[in-house]
C-alpha cells in the first residue's frame, strides 16, 4: 500500500474511533457524520492507492461515486450498497439547519449502534480489498 493510501486509511481509522467516542457521549448527530467520513475515506484509500503521484482522489462526499470510482460497488452486496446510500446524507444534511434537526430526530441511540455496528464491517471489507 503506497502512502497515499495509508494516509486516507488513517483518517478512516481516526474517524470510526471519533465515531465511538460520538455515540457514547449521545451527540448520535455526529455519531453518525463520522460514520459517513469513515466509509468516505476508506473508499478514498482505495482510490489513492491506485492514484498516480500527482493525482488525488475526487473532492466528492458521495458515497455511491467513491465506490463506483474505487471499483467496488460492483462487487459490493445488496446490503452494503443500501447501506451507504442510508449512510449518504448523514454528511450533507449534518451541515445545514433545515436538514440538521430533522436528521436528528431520527438519530436514536439504538439507530446509531447499528450504523456504528455496519460502519465497521465495511471498513473492515474495504480494508482487504486494499
Amino acid at each position: 500500500m503506497n502512502e497515499k493510501a495509508e494516509y486516507w486509511l488513517d483518517l478512516a481509522d481516526e474517524d470510526v474511533d471519533v465515531a465511538k467516542i460520538m455515540l457514547n457521549n449521545g451527540k448520535y448527530l455526529y455519531c453518525g457524520f463520522m460514520c459517513h467520513q469513515t466509509v468516505e475515506k476508506a473508499l478514498k484509500a482505495v482510490i489513492a492507492r491506485d492514484c498516480t503521484d500527482d493525482e488525488i482522489p475526487p473532492k466528492t462526499h458521495s458515497l455511491p461515486k467513491l465506490a463506483e470510482r474505487a471499483s467496488l460497488f460492483a462487487s459490493m452486496s445488496e446490503g452494503q450498497k443500501d447501506f451507504i446510500e442510508k449512510l449518504n446524507p448523514m454528511n450533507i444534511e449534518a451541515r445545514y439547519p433545515e436538514y440538521k434537526m430533522q436528521l436528528k430526530s431520527l438519530l436514536t441511540k439504538e439507530k446509531c449502534v447499528a450504523i456504528l455496528d455496519e460502519t465497521e464491517e465495511l471498513l473492515c471489507w474495504i480494508k482487504k480489498q486494499l
